[in-house]
């Protein structure tokens, strides 16, 4: 990828959004009927290439139940609120009628007046599991020593580490080394860890032997990293690096299979497509499912980031409502901005250039259009 000089001592790689890429129709199209949308992490199936961010906002134990039945994986953050209070309903209520002006320092009193509670861990765990689904959790790198035995014991099957940025391994404040290759080992349920944005940290994940590696940042409509840190993900690029890791990975590890999963920038259903396009095997949503008149958060959106005591990163927005969960995911849609009816848009988008699975449409050419 070319370089630029930024100045004689800086150069800088040429990276590429969502915004600045398209998919390029190919000689032959087939019926949105005969596309199929499945994949799968380890032994469980998924109907369509999507995964649930662990924000209160999307996720509480009832949602995931609700996009369980409509064939995707949520992540319930081991340290929001439903892992700290016995009724968090009228916490989101207080959240929801925040002024702008201090949503953040709410938000941190909110998050900061009830400890992780264990007990409250394996419930929320068993009233996931009552539904009938995989039941998917996550915990941030620094948390993940501590909280992931009690998820471990109440049942879970798939954990997400998930964090701005993760690295093999993870050194605490305390000093203490998370080394990521000992943690996952020592697990019986696979484990997706990131985020990460370049083709060596990638590669360093998928030898820790995760099921699957996060691209990019999350919390993209919630973020203010760039603005508090400088941390950008032009997402595209990222992807398409992080999916070259995967097929050399693949090589030195002999046929296995390490998925990619973006997570950001991912807030319509064109970057949906987008993103499989550049080599991802499914997306992580947060804004998008927000919208949903059945989400925790009504419209009202946030990520763990906007609540860090010390250094907040993110805000509550207010992104309003477009429909159920249903509506969003699979349709029908009254609106024409790519808000609703995802899955069946990435079926159109690959019936229409010919493609028959995500496999497949991973190899679409794609063509640039920085004006777009």
């Amino acid at each position: 990828m070319a370089e630029i000089e930024i100045g004689r001592g800086k150069r800088g790689r040429e990276a590429y959004s969502f915004d600045e890429v398209a998919v390029a129709p190919s000689r032959r199209t087939r019926a949105a009927e005969e596309v199929s949308t499945a994949w799968r992490i380890d032994a469980y199936p998924f109907e369509a290439p999507i995964i649930a961010a662990p924000m209160d906002s999307v996720v509480s134990p009832q949602s995931a139940v609700t996009l369980g039945r409509l064939g995707i994986p949520a992540a319930l953050n081991l340290e929001g609120l439903w892992s700290r209070y016995e009724d968090p309903l009228p916490l989101l209520e207080r959240i929801r009628g925040l002024p702008d002006d201090v949503a953040v320092a709410g938000l941190q009193r909110i998050y900061g007046e009830a400890p992780i509670d264990p007990d409250l861990i394996s419930r929320r765990i068993a009233e996931m599991r009552a539904g009938g689904f995989p039941v998917t959790v996550a915990v941030s790198p620094q948390a993940a020593a501590e909280l992931t035995p009690y998820a471990v014991a109440a049942g879970i099957d798939i954990l997400v580490i998930r964090g701005t940025t993760v690295s093999a391994e993870h050194v605490a404040a305390n000093g203490t080394p998370l080394n990521l290759k000992t943690f996952i080992y020592d697990l019986d349920v696979p484990v997706i860890v990131g985020g990460c944005a370049t083709y060596q940290a990638a590669l360093h994940l998928m030898r820790t032997g995760a099921a699957g590696v996060l691209v990019g940042f999350g919390g993209g409509a919630a973020h203010t990293t760039s603005d508090v840190l400088g941390i950008r993900v032009p997402m595209a690029s990222a992807v398409a690096d992080v999916a070259a890791a995967r097929r050399d990975y693949l090589d030195e590890s002999g046929g296995r299979y390490v998925h990619v999963i973006a997570d950001g920038s991912v807030g319509s259903s064109g970057a949906l497509v987008k993103a499989i396009a550049c080599g991802a095997d499914a997306v992580m949503l947060g804004s998008v499912l927000a919208r949903a008149t059945d989400s925790p958060g009504r419209g009202i959106h946030w990520g763990a980031e906007a609540w860090h005591p010390d250094l907040p990163r993110g805000e509550r927005k207010d992104l309003g409502v477009v429909g159920t969960f249903e509506q969003i995911l699979r349709g029908p849609s009254a609106m024409a901005d790519g808000s609703a009816n995802l899955v069946g848009a990435l079926r159109k988008a690959m019936a229409t250039t010919g493609y028959s699975d995500l496999k497949e449409f991973q190899r679409i050419d794609v063509v640039l259009s920085p004006s777009s």
